[in-house]
């Protein structure tokens, strides 16, 4: 993997390019995020064929990777936002351009099926990104949201702190990888597989029942992925449920494989697809605290050097 990068951070009125690398986008939610960026003081840019479809897609793939690379190429463009997840990004991902994502210096936004675009150029191009809201939700962001934003594009998300629930006790300091646990079991075996050693692990999830949970992290520890792990923090596990049986929570499953690693461990975390979705520096280095149930962010995913 590339050394470690940082993408360049942003000033207001800079022009943030939306760009749709998987699922069929929504015209009414992508105005209401066109509208939230104004109000953050940034100017959005897109192509008039963002809300076409191919059935599950925004697109066939050729349009949407030409689309994501004329971002990163464009030098009126000084950021991207994806407008939604779904499902469709792992398609583009080898016809894509690691060494022009590392010049372009980009800060990329975006989480749940961008978990394998946030990967890729990370493990790819060395180069971090942000895990934060995309341009999905009808009223457009919440301010916290949009405020946590804003900070990760400005570069001031270093000494931010989320807050969740202890797990387990202790203290650790590395880089966060992760995001949707779909996602990151996904790049298993892949040019872009996650690399955990030494790592904060940050793990999100939503409509898994909790057996295809124990199946990703069976598959995630029979691959090595959890043995070297610096910390584990849990976000929102939206809908992660079996009525029948009701004992066998999401947490109840994450805490059988982590309890027993002696790592910090907490969960609760707002990020994902809950109700908050707060950014984080994908790439960026942090440290987890188990007993307070706090993960604080040491370094931003953007410098304004």
């Amino acid at each position: 993997m590339p050394s470690a990068l940082q993408a360049r951070g942003l000033r207001a009125g800079a022009r943030i390019g939306i760009a749709a690398p998987a699922g069929v986008v929504d015209p009414v939610c992508l105005e209401a995020g066109e509208q939230a960026l104004r109000g953050m003081g940034f100017e959005p840019v897109r192509r008039s064929d963002l809300t076409e479809g191919a059935g599950y897609l925004a697109g066939e793939d050729a349009r949407r990777a030409e689309e994501l690379s004329e971002l990163v190429a464009a030098p009126d463009i000084d950021g991207i936002i994806c407008a939604r997840g779904g499902y469709g990004s792992s398609r583009l991902l080898e016809s894509l351009d690691a060494k022009a994502f590392r010049r372009a210096r980009k800060p990329l936004v975006g989480y749940s099926d961008i978990t394998s675009l946030l990967l890729w150029q990370w493990q790819s191009a060395g180069l971090m990104g942000i895990h934060g809201p995309m341009l999905e939700r009808e009223g457009g962001l919440p301010e916290e949201m949009a405020e946590s934003l804003r900070c990760a594009l400005l570069g001031e998300l270093g000494g931010a702190t989320l807050v969740g629930r202890p797990g387990v006790s202790g203290r650790a300091e590395g880089r966060l990888l992760g995001g949707s646990l779909t996602l990151v079991t996904a790049s298993l075996g892949t040019a872009w597989e996650v690399d955990t050693r030494a790592s904060i692990l940050l793990l999100e999830e939503v409509g898994e029942q909790p057996y295809r949970i124990d199946r990703m992290l069976e598959q995630l520890r029979a691959a090595g992925k959890l043995d070297a792990l610096a910390g584990v923090g849990i976000g929102s596990l939206e809908g992660c449920l079996d009525e029948r049986y009701p004992e066998r929570s999401a947490e109840t499953v994450l805490r059988e494989f982590l309890d027993p690693l002696g790592i910090p461990v907490v969960f609760g975390l707002p990020f994902g697809h809950g109700a908050q979705n707060l950014s984080w520096s994908f790439g960026g280095r942090a440290v987890l605290d188990g007993d307070r149930g706090e993960l604080k962010m040491v370094e931003s995913a953007v410098t304004t050097r």
